[in-house]
């Protein structure tokens, strides 16, 4: 479905034929105030390449524009100002939705091409906590966004499954650890022994000599090592998987960091045959000082491999798998320096496919002022935040719904829900305080409150039965009732759903479309408030264009909610 602001950016770059339709959509607005037009194109940026004053451009297209559904064209202080016929509209984007309907906003822009998304990638050992939460989401929403815009993906956990941590853990087993107390208590008992391992680590240094051996030793392939370490991971998988069915969350592969260790030998011999590699203190790492940064360490003294090396190591290895056109790793802002060091390693190396390594950075999630950690057991479980999200949740239906239907199973999608679009609805480079209140507040802009008109207007479809049932040719001819003052932006709402997708898909900011899915859940209830539908002195004709716009918004929720990982219940 072509939007409004493609057909006028088309006929205008017909009639400028210096200017591109993309850079005329980068500059057409969509006025706050309406009186200013539904869209706008200011021609002040226009001036310069066309050699004209922006009022005389605005007048001289005004002159000699023909668009089918504009309403009238003014041309005001510079700006080009267009208003929209209503019927028009509502006509155009009835008809687009129930054509499309779960394939509305998707488009084929990434066809032919493939993007490999690195994203949740906890670590072995230690419990899944709030803090993993942030890459996992995202990681999954843009691989959804992608997907619906017609790109291959390919979704992988990069488990943080190898490092000097192993070795700190095989000591603290050797030392403190139980097997039947590992066997009951699972990743909890192996947390505990890795915090005993730095506070025992405090007092005596030898320990960590001891760890760093015991890694080597795994790197070397000794098969005591390696059994402890299989059983840790073995261990760790199971209570993971647990939360991302609780999250709806898969994956395409779980290629964790040990899966590139018997990799890295190729990678550092390619940097010693292009001169790039130099020794330092029996240490091996690659200068980056003319680009102001700290070098890139490939090699630990006693030989070991380090996240540079493997972090080189799989994105080869990914390139040469899944030949992709973008791999995107989403990690918090804290590892910026980590991956523009090894993309420019890589870019160094000679590889030009070292531009389409993109990092997508988050902020982090802090704990009443204190970052989280799990070397000092300071930590919140994913796994309790989830469980209360949906206690709480099912304690509200209780109390709204008596013998509500189905209602664990509706506790569980809007609790978990919750999380996740808390998680997803401020711009992802922001840091997040943990809070239990605001993470449980089914108030306001949340996720709850979209799955809310999602169901609300599920309900008034069925109660409308036989009613709601008309043909989409119907509905569109039926559309042309829609032009009140609640109905028309609701349906200029929904004709931009296809263009936020986009957006959120450049930008590799998922909270586009949480903003997105709560100004239409907005918009829809004040035409739910304003406009009767059901009622007995509604007109037949009227009643049925609402439904269509019923269901167009049902849709849209639906596809909406879909994308940043969310379903999308009927009743609530």
């Amino acid at each position: 479905m072509r939007t409004f602001k493609t057909i006028i950016a088309a006929e205008v770059s017909s009639l400028l034929n210096e200017v591109s339709v993309e850079e005329l959509l980068a500059l057409i607005e969509y006025p706050s105030n309406k009186e200013q037009g539904d869209l706008s194109l200011p021609c002040f940026k226009l001036s310069r390449q066309l050699r004209k004053a922006p009022q005389a451009i605005a007048e001289d297209l005004k002159n000699r524009l023909q668009l089918e559904g504009v309403e009238r064209i003014e041309a005001s202080a510079g700006y080009l100002n267009f208003y929209l016929n209503k019927a028009h509209v509502a006509e155009s984007v009835v008809a687009g939705i129930l054509q499309q309907g779960e394939l509305y906003g998707a488009q084929n822009i990434g066809s032919g091409k493939t993007v490999v998304i690195d994203y949740s990638s906890p670590n072995i050992a230690k419990p899944f906590h709030i803090a993993h939460l942030r890459s996992t989401v995202i990681g999954n929403a843009l691989y959804r966004i992608h997907d619906f815009l017609g790109y291959a993906c390919v979704g992988i956990n990069h488990l943080g499954d190898w490092g000097t941590q192993f070795g700190k853990l095989i000591v603290a087993y050797r030392m403190w650890g139980d097997e039947a107390a590992i066997e009951e208590d699972g990743i909890d008992e192996l947390l505990r022994l890795y915090v005993k391992f730095h506070d025992e680590a405090d007092k005596d240094a030898g320990l960590n000599d001891e760890a760093r051996a015991w890694f080597a030793k795994m790197e070397q392939g000794d098969a005591e090592a390696l059994s402890l370490w299989q059983w840790f991971v073995d261990i760790s998988l199971i209570a993971f998987n647990r939360i991302y069915e609780l999250l709806g969350i898969t994956f395409d592969t779980y290629t964790g960091e040990s899966f590139y260790n018997d990799k890295t030998a190729p990678v550092v011999e390619e940097l010693k045959a292009k001169g790039l590699l130099e020794e330092d203190s029996g240490a091996w790492l690659v200068r980056l000082d003319g680009f102001g940064m700290s070098p890139a360490l490939i090699l630990k003294q006693d030989g070991s491999s380090l996240y540079h090396t493997r972090d080189i190591a799989a994105a080869m290895y990914r390139k040469t798998t899944y030949d992709f056109d973008k791999a995107i790793y989403v990690t918090d802002y804290a590892q910026n320096l980590h991956f523009q060091q090894w993309f420019k390693v890589v870019e160094l190396m000679g590889h030009e496919w070292a531009g389409d390594l993109v990092h997508v950075a988050f902020g982090r999630v802090s704990l009443d002022g204190m970052s989280l950690s799990t070397r000092k057991g300071n930590v919140v479980k994913l796994d309790e935040v989830l469980k209360q999200s949906i206690a709480k949740t099912k304690a509200i239906m209780e109390q709204r719904h008596q013998g509500m239907e189905h209602l664990d199973e509706t506790a569980r999608q809007v609790g978990v829900g919750a999380v996740i679009f808390h998680d997803l609805s401020t711009n992802r480079i922001k840091d997040i305080a943990f809070s239990w209140d605001e993470m449980l507040n089914f108030e306001g802009e949340t996720g709850p409150y979209v799955q809310y008109a999602h169901a609300r207007a599920s309900s008034i479809l069925a109660k409308a039965g036989a009613a709601a049932s008309m043909t989409n040719e119907q509905a569109q001819q039926r559309a042309a009732l829609l032009i009140d003052e609640a109905s028309n932006p609701l349906l200029q709402e929904l004709s931009l759903f296809g263009e936020r997708v986009e957006l959120a898909m450049h930008k590799l900011e998922p909270s586009i479309v949480t903003r997105y899915l709560i100004d239409v859940a907005q918009a829809f209830n004040r035409f739910y408030h304003e406009c009767p539908i059901l009622l007995d002195h509604v007109p037949a004709p009227l009643r049925e264009a609402r439904l269509a716009l019923v269901r167009c918004v049902q849709t849209v929720l639906r596809n909406g909610l879909r994308l940043i990982g969310l379903e999308a219940p009927e009743q609530i």
